[in-house]
């Protein structure tokens, strides 16, 4: 997507929502006697995080989006909320408008729920950001978030988590600037899940190179060519975190550094959340960029496609921070702000419902 020439559209506040419940690897390991460092190796993850009992895609995306409200601290006009997740509570009824009325922002806004596996979000962030940009919405807001799916027994156990993250696009007070956004698609059958089918299948070797890699690597480097731009020019960059390892290879394969990575990278302690991957790790990185750095967010979604994504930080970060508390994405250093609750793989299988499929 080329943007206005100078457009001034980006980022104007953001929130989180992240299950205080985990379960750890060991634990899961355990349940079907594997060897858990296999998978902490393989996988690169320690934990994941576990809806509660009462959580579900509505709540994750009604939390996170009056997170991003109440951090404005001032009123303002929403003309759009669109919620890209996999697993909406309801096939016919839309997880959005619920949103929007928990929000209680009156009754003039378009809305609709996107899914594309993990990419939803990131998709929801490229169509508010075109409604802004047009001037057809003053602002809108785009919400990824999920609870995500894995068989008893499956790989997915070990990844499979729950999140969300609402981002709110407009053209005042933007606190990252969106430069440039790009998307690299194909028929790969890497991942799906048909209809009446409470858990995904994945097609094994299909999901690492002819999937992930190859269209993470493209929509990237698409996006470097659009925008006349090299991977040293971004601060910050973002991967989609299906599990602890994939998004280093690819950063390595693209001559990403470690440093790039640093603030973005939260999959070992949270595991994938899926629509909320890419922008819990956007998240995190707004957290800690100061004006004038530039981020890249390259989300992945199977089936398969990639959308890519330039941000530039403003100096008006500084004054938004100062209305907020800073989250705390380490998911472990501060028990205050973040009391996780560890559960046995019994009381996880409670939670995920999967007994009852």
């Amino acid at each position: 997507m080329k943007l206005k020439s100078k457009s001034k559209t980006g980022i104007v506040s953001y929130g989180t929502h992240i299950p205080r419940y985990r379960i750890k690897m060991e634990e899961i390991s355990n349940a079907w006697d594997t060897n858990s460092e296999n998978y902490k190796k393989g996988l690169g993850l320690i934990e994941k995080s576990v809806p509660g009992l009462d959580e579900d895609t509505v709540t994750l995306s009604v939390n996170s989006a009056r997170q991003a409200m109440q951090r404005l601290n001032k009123t303002i006009n929403i003309g759009a909320i669109y919620v890209g997740s996999e697993s909406h509570p309801y096939v016919v009824k839309p997880t959005a408008t619920l949103v929007g009325e928990a929000l209680e922002i009156g009754h003039k806004w378009t809305a609709a729920d996107l899914e594309f596996a993990c990419k939803a979000g990131t998709a929801a962030l490229q169509i508010v950001t075109g409604l802004v940009d047009s001037s057809r919405i003053e602002n809108g807001m785009a919400i990824g978030a999920d609870t995500a799916q894995g068989a008893p027994g499956d790989a997915l156990e070990y990844s499979a988590a729950a999140g969300g993250a609402a981002f709110i696009v407009g053209d005042k007070d933007v606190i990252a600037r969106i430069i440039h956004t790009t998307s690299y698609t194909s028929d790969t059958p890497d991942f799906w899940r048909r209809e009446h089918r409470h858990f995904p299948k994945h097609g094994g070797r299909f999901t690492g190179k002819p999937a992930y890699f190859k269209h993470i690597k493209s929509a990237t480097k698409q996006l470097l060519k659009e925008a006349k731009m090299q991977i040293s020019d971004f601060n910050h960059v973002i991967f989609h975190m299906p599990n602890g390892k994939f998004p280093l290879v690819a950063a390595k394969n693209l001559g990403v550094n470690k440093e790039q990575l640093k603030h973005g990278f939260i999959v070992s302690k949270l595991g994938n959340t899926y629509s909320a991957c890419s922008l819990l790790g956007l998240a995190a990185v707004l957290d800690n960029a100061n004006p004038g750095e530039k981020i890249l967010v390259t989300s992945y979604g199977s089936g398969a496609g990639s959308d890519s994504i330039a941000l530039e930080v403003t100096k008006n970060i500084i004054s938004y921070r100062k209305n907020i508390d800073k989250l705390k994405f380490d998911l472990d250093i501060d028990e205050q702000l973040n009391k996780k609750i560890y559960l046995t793989y019994g009381e996880y299988v409670r939670h995920t419902e999967k007994l009852i499929h």
